[in-house]
């Protein structure tokens, strides 16, 4: 047995059975292993960037790693400004990336770089196998720091001749970390801190799950305090039936003054509210002056744990929650799409059990308080802000759950970012429906040039702004890459385009028109 082949049979072994490929000839006895032992779903993409989103998506959903197989330095490269999503947002990610031969290495080829250095800042934990018998034990402790809560990214690099040597030993299946206890001292002062509307429960992370949220609804209840969870958020279940949560708002003034009322923060899986910029003259902590913020548990503790200790502590164990949503869809909208319609029109259209995955970072600004009332789903956000995540997660989501309809949101400018990902959602047939909200520009880019104090730009920072010279013709490149597409301008033939997306098999792609 070589070394590629343990890898494969240890990544089995541990519970990793996908793994999100675009393979270079360092890597292809790694490729072989895959084609000649059973068990592990390969799935090609056509750039890095589209495997590491795709992992991150996978991950949430699936609540365990995939793998990716990358080409040496260069193309981890590729996948960094994903991988740092996947970071963020606490996903467990076990990249395997491709290096030369240790006798080569000292030749300085042409893709010869320092790939541990490009690995460090995206990855929690970085190491190269030595030999091929070390393979096998470095990919199950890789698999079992990708497992550290609330997800870890680790890169586990292969030179090719401990691929391809023989000497391959297979690690079994190795003990998985549990999450960290949360500190119970503070519980008694966190409980004194939730003491009526002047009181903020901030929630993140696996805080967020539906029976989590109802913990949260509960503790609302008997102690009055308001919830919220983080702008973004790397998993939250909403809809009818369930506790409703608003998230902190994006535009630093409205922020500003959501939080200005909360005396005292208490923070479940979420950090303290901060600026996802800095702006001439405004604040970049978002809450008041000497409000008094306490860390329950941060994002990698036992966060059930923390809320069930702290209703049990509040008296709120029979306690009906708050805010619990009855199912509620806007009025019908007819006509040209604007913000406000096109909420109503997804909201109508998310399908039972749905997985919404959301980057459309300022058309969707809306979208959270018309949805709150739809059929139950699941809300990914971009928890990193670097765009081009949402076509690669939502690839990532719909190979996790294979039984559940993806829709897929995407303004135009962030979707050109891993426009690759149509090509591989038709050669897996992926029940994935993609909205691109085509404004012809970063529109978000608009906004900030307001808000960083350039007040009246001119037509050459306009410009800069604009893609709309050429305009992107969504159509023509899904239809190229295999993807069923159409072009809609009302409320009316948007509604009909997602019934039939949305009830039909494989991908589909919608262009909006803004």
């Amino acid at each position: 047995m070589n070394g590629a082949e343990s890898l494969v049979h240890t990544l089995l072994a541990n519970g990793v059975n996908v793994c999100f490929t675009n393979p270079g000839t360092s890597e292809m006895h790694f490729v072989a292993a895959l084609d000649h032992i059973a068990g592990m779903r390969s799935v090609l993409v056509l750039q890095e960037g589209v495997a590491t989103g795709a992992a991150d998506g996978y991950y949430r959903m699936a609540r365990k790693p995939a793998s990716t197989l990358l080409h040496l330095g260069p193309g981890l490269a590729n996948g960094l400004s994903n991988l740092h999503n996947a970071k963020k947002a606490g996903s467990g990610v076990v990249n395997i990336i491709g290096e030369h031969a240790s006798t080569h290495i000292e030749l300085d080829a042409p893709l010869t770089s320092d790939i541990e250095g490009i690995a460090r800042p995206v990855s929690h934990w970085v190491h190269t196998s030595q030999s091929a018998s070390d393979v096998g034990a470095d990919a199950a402790h890789a698999v079992q720091a990708a497992m550290v809560s609330p997800g870890q990214i680790v890169s586990l690099i292969l030179p090719s001749d401990t691929a391809w040597n023989e000497g391959g030993k297979p690690a079994e299946a190795i003990d998985l970390p549990v999450p960290a206890p949360f500190d119970e001292s503070l519980l008694d002062q966190a409980t004194r801190a939730l003491d009526g509307p002047e009181t903020l429960l901030l929630l993140g992370g696996e805080a967020l799950t539906e029976s989590n949220l109802e913990i949260a609804g509960k503790i609302a209840a008997k102690t009055g305090c308001k919830l919220l969870s983080e702008w973004s958020n790397a998993r939250l279940e909403r809809g009818a039936g369930r506790v409703y949560i608003g998230r902190v708002p994006y535009p630093i003034d409205i922020a500003l003054e959501v939080l200005k009322p909360f005396k005292r923060i208490v923070l479940v899986g979420a950090r303290a509210p901060i600026g996802f910029f800095a702006y001439p003259g405004k604040p970049a902590i978002l809450t008041r002056e000497g409000v008094q913020i306490l860390t329950l548990a941060d994002a990698g503790a036992n966060l059930t744990a923390a809320l069930q200790a702290l209703r049990d502590a509040a008296g709120a164990t029979d306690t009906a929650p708050a805010h619990v949503v009855e199912a509620a869809l806007p009025e019908r909208p007819t006509g040209t799409i604007d913000l406000d319609t096109l909420a109503a029109v997804i909201a109508r259209a998310i399908p039972e059990d749905g997985i919404v995955v959301d980057e459309s970072v300022t058309t969707g600004r809306a979208f959270s308080p018309a949805t709150k009332g739809a059929a139950r789903h699941t809300w990914l956000n971009n928890c990193g802000g670097s765009i081009g995540y949402a076509m690669p997660a939502a690839i990532g989501a719909a190979i996790a759950c294979p039984d559940r309809k993806v829709l897929c949101m995407s303004g135009d400018g962030s979707a050109m970012y891993t426009v690759q990902s149509l090509w591989t959602m038709a050669r897996e047939k992926l029940d994935v429906t993609v909205l691109i909200f085509a404004n012809r520009s970063y529109k978000i880019l608009r906004g900030e040039l307001t808000n960083v104090g350039v007040g009246n730009p001119g037509p050459r920072a306009i410009d800069m702004l604009s893609l709309d010279r050429p305009a992107l013709d969504w159509v023509q490149m899904a239809r190229s890459m295999g993807v069923t597409a159409q072009c809609v301008d009302t409320c009316e033939a948007l509604e009909a385009a997602l019934d039939e997306g949305l009830t039909g098999a494989g991908p589909n792609l919608i262009e909006i028109t803004l």
